[in-house]
C-alpha cells in the first residue's frame, strides 16, 4: 500500500488492530473532489462499506453526505455526518419509514407495492423529502453472485416490465446499483442499458444515482470518462446526478493489526492469530477473497509455508496459506493490506472474540491514536 509507513504503525499499534491513514483518505477524497469540480455531480459514501465516524468531519468537508441501508445508519449520518442523507432497503416497516423521513433528505423504494403502501407517510413530506425507485436494469456485469444485484431472480431493483402501467406520481428520482469492486467501463455499459430502457422515465424525473461499486480511486479508473458520462445525464434530461461509493473512499487507506499466537503442525505448518476471518474480516469466507499481506507471498514461494487461522472454535475460520522469508513465531506481528472497509462494519463477536481496536495514524506527525478500544461490556451488552 503505497504512502503508508506499515512498519511504523505495527511497532506502535495495540493488536488487534484497524488502522486507517489519514494521509491515504486525504489523497482518496482528493479524486473524488476532483470528479465532483469536473462533473457538478454530488458524492455520497456508502456507510454499509466503511461508517467509521470518528473520521466523518474529515470527509464531510469534501463529500456532500452518505448514503443508508436502514434507519440507524441513517441515524448516524444524520448525527454524525451532519449533510445530505440518502436511504435505501430492500424493504421497509411502517416504522422504518416514519423514522427514515425524519432522518433522510431521499428515501429510494424498492417497489412499487412499497411505493403505494407508504404514499400516505410520504407525501406529508414532499418538498423536504424527495421520493425515488431502485431499478434492475438486468445487465449483469459482477462476477460473483452473492455480491450482484442484477443476478437472476435478484430482489434488488425493479425490472422494466414492472413498469407498465404503474403510476409515477411523486416520484422524482431513480437509481440503480450493480457495480462491485469495478472500474468505469462496467459503469458505462450498464448506463448504457439503464437509458435504453428507463430513459423514457428521466424527462419526468430531477435527479439519477448511479450507485456505489466504483473504484474511483483505484490506479486505473477513467475518470474523463466518468465525468462525460455525468454530464450526458445532467446535460440531456436535466438531472442532477448522484453517485455512492463505499470502498472508493477508504481503499488502500487501512491494515489490519494481527499477531501470531501459537504455530502448530497437522500436516503443514498453522500459525494461530489473534485475527479472525469471521469475526473480523468474513468476506475473506463469504466472497471469498484473499488479502495480502506485508511480506506474505504465495504458498511456496518462499522457505517457510504457513496456513493462517484465526482462534475461534469454527474449523473453518482460516484466513489461507502464505510463506514468509523468516519462521513465523509468536509475537510476530502480520499486516493484512487494504482492511479499511467491509471490515469494521461486519464484526461480530462470535466466541466473545476480542473486536479489534480502531485506531488512525497521522503520517504528518507520525501519531497513532487509539480511537475505540472494545472491552467485554460491549460483547455482554449485545446478548441478554
Amino acid at each position: 500500500m503505497t504512502g503508508i509507513d506499515i512498519d511504523k504503525i505495527l511497532a506502535l499499534a495495540p493488536s488487534p488492530a484497524y488502522v486507517v491513514d489519514l494521509g491515504r483518505l486525504r489523497a482518496n477524497l482528493a479524486i473524488l473532489d476532483e470528479v465532483q469540480r469536473r462533473s457538478g455531480a454530488k458524492i455520497l459514501m456508502a456507510l454499509k462499506a466503511f461508517a467509521m465516524w470518528s473520521v466523518f468531519p474529515v470527509i464531510r468537508e469534501t463529500l456532500h453526505g452518505v448514503c443508508a441501508s436502514s434507519p440507524w445508519e441513517a441515524r448516524l449520518g444524520r448525527e454524525e455526518f451532519g449533510r445530505e442523507v440518502h436511504s435505501f432497503a430492500a424493504a421497509f416497516k411502517e416504522e422504518d419509514v416514519k423514522e427514515l423521513l425524519a432522518t433522510s433528505n431521499h428515501l429510494v423504494f424498492n417497489s412499487f407495492n412499497q411505493l403505494e403502501r407508504f404514499r400516505p407517510l410520504w407525501e406529508k413530506c414532499r418538498g423536504r423529502v424527495s421520493v425515488g425507485l431502485r431499478v434492475n436494469p438486468e445487465h449483469t456485469e459482477g462476477h460473483t453472485a452473492i455480491y450482484d444485484p442484477c443476478a437472476p431472480k435478484s430482489r434488488l431493483g425493479i425490472p422494466r416490465r414492472e413498469f407498465d402501467g404503474k403510476s409515477l406520481a411523486g416520484v422524482e428520482g431513480l437509481h440503480f446499483h450493480t457495480l462491485c469492486e469495478q472500474l468505469f467501463e462496467p459503469l458505462e455499459r450498464t448506463a448504457h442499458v439503464f437509458e435504453e430502457k428507463f430513459g423514457e422515465f428521466l424527462p419526468g424525473m430531477r435527479w439519477l444515482n448511479l450507485g456505489g461499486g466504483h473504484h474511483i480511486t483505484r490506479e486505473g479508473y477513467d475518470i474523463d470518462s466518468l465525468v462525460g458520462l455525468i454530464k450526458h445525464f445532467q446535460e440531456k434530461y436535466g438531472l442532477e446526478v448522484y453517485l455512492e461509493p463505499g470502498e472508493a473512499i477508504a481503499i488502500g487507506t487501512g491494515i489490519l493489526v494481527g499477531e501470531v499466537l501459537d504455530v502448530v503442525r497437522n500436516e503443514m505448518d498453522i500459525a494461530i492469530l489473534d485475527v479472525s476471518a469471521t469475526c473480523h474480516m468474513p468476506d475473506v469466507l463469504e466472497m471469498p477473497y484473499r488479502p495480502e499481506i506485508q511480506g506474505g507471498f504465495n504458498a511456496g514461494d518462499k522457505a517457510h509455508t504457513y496456513r493462517l487461522g484465526g482462534p475461534s472454535c469454527l474449523a473453518g475460520d482460516v484466513i489461507g496459506d502464505w510463506s514468509f522469508d523468516e519462521p513465523l513465531v509468536p509475537g510476530r506481528r502480520l499486516a493484512f493490506l487494504d482492511m479499511a472497509h467491509y471490515t469494521m462494519v461486519k464484526t461480530t463477536t462470535f466466541n466473545g472474540i476480542q473486536l479489534p481496536h480502531i485506531c488512525t495514524y497521522e503520517p504528518e506527525t507520525g501519531e497513532l491514536k487509539v480511537v475505540r478500544r472494545f472491552t467485554y461490556e460491549d460483547f455482554k451488552n449485545k446478548l441478554s
